[in-house]
């Protein structure tokens, strides 16, 4: 399960009114997301990353010797995740697990596309599991940890520069519910600092929506501005919370972060995508492998 994201720039205005809870957004903020999608290409390629990511994972298991379906369900744009369940019940599956490709655990997030799942699943008399959070899941932490390394070897021997990592902004309000959510990610870091070899590193949240309360902080762009009060000039960002392209990553990272990077007189890269790297799949598989044995799936 994933996120979901408009097909065409057409589609922008359904996809963000479907985020609204079926509200109609105001004319302005359809169009400024319009723009965004215009200015990574017209499209995200996060429905093609998710499918790619689904038979990668399908192929693994099999190679595994699990010949099991692999099904794809959006929580905002189709094909939703209730259509993916739909299309289990079709194809006569009696047990499932449900797996959102993201690793750490909030109310406000994840908990949402486990109730969708669970609602169509109970409809079809389908049995599921949840895989609920893997944020310090080994493969997942070292396919990360590759990555940090191979984008930090982009710098010259001389530089000195910042490893920052990011993640999806929360309303404040998570942290009264004692949500895991910062905890997770935190732990995340924490284990792909030490995994990479990294002797120090900086966090921020990024992509925050102007609802009009409080979102976690510190925000990406304002940690930009205070290194570079401070003299830093090289930033490495990894995108911890995220696990494929779409517009957080390529818009939120790599235009408006790096337009304001580029003003500050800093340099800023971005460690690659997780998408379907075999290293990450892999990662997947185990995750599903795991819950398939509590299954009894051998």
């Amino acid at each position: 399960m994933a996120y979901g994201s408009p097909a065409t720039l057409e589609d922008v205005d359904a996809y963000f009114t479907h985020i609204r809870g079926g509200r109609t957004p105001p004319a302005e903020q359809v169009e400024e997301l319009r723009e965004r999608y215009r200015r990574i290409g017209g499209t995200s390629p996060l429905r093609a990353i998710t499918t790619a990511q689904a038979e990668a994972l399908r192929r693994h298991l099999d190679h595994q010797g699990v010949p099991v379906p692999v099904y794809v369900g959006m929580k905002h744009a189709p094909p939703f995740i209730a259509d993916a369940v739909e299309a289990m019940a079709r194809d006569g599956v009696r047990e499932a697990v449900a797996l959102a490709l993201a690793p750490h655990f909030s109310r406000l997030s994840v908990a949402s596309y486990f109730s969708t799942a669970r609602e169509a699943a109970v409809s079809h008399g389908i049995g599921l599991r949840t895989i609920e959070s893997w944020h310090d899941h080994p493969g997942f932490i070292e396919a990360l940890a590759s990555r940090v390394r191979a984008a930090a070897a982009r710098f010259a021997p001389s530089d000195v520069f910042e490893v920052v990592f990011t993640a999806h902004s929360l309303p404040e309000r998570i942290l009264a519910w004692g949500d895991p959510y910062p905890v997770q990610l935190r732990r995340t870091c924490e284990l792909v600092a030490v995994a990479a070899g990294l002797p120090a590193w900086r966090f921020a949240y990024q992509s925050a929506s102007p609802t009009g309360e409080p979102w976690l902080g510190p925000d990406l762009l304002h940690l930009l501005r205070e290194l570079a009060a401070a003299g830093r000039r090289e930033v490495l960002v990894c995108p911890a919370g995220f696990v494929a392209d779409h517009l957080e990553v390529l818009y939120d990272i790599d235009v408006e972060a790096a337009e304001a990077a580029a003003s500050l007189e800093m340099h800023l890269e971005r460690t690659p995508s997780l998408n379907a790297g075999a290293d990450f799949i892999a990662a997947l598989g185990a995750l599903a492998m795991g819950a398939l044995r509590a299954e009894g799936v051998r």
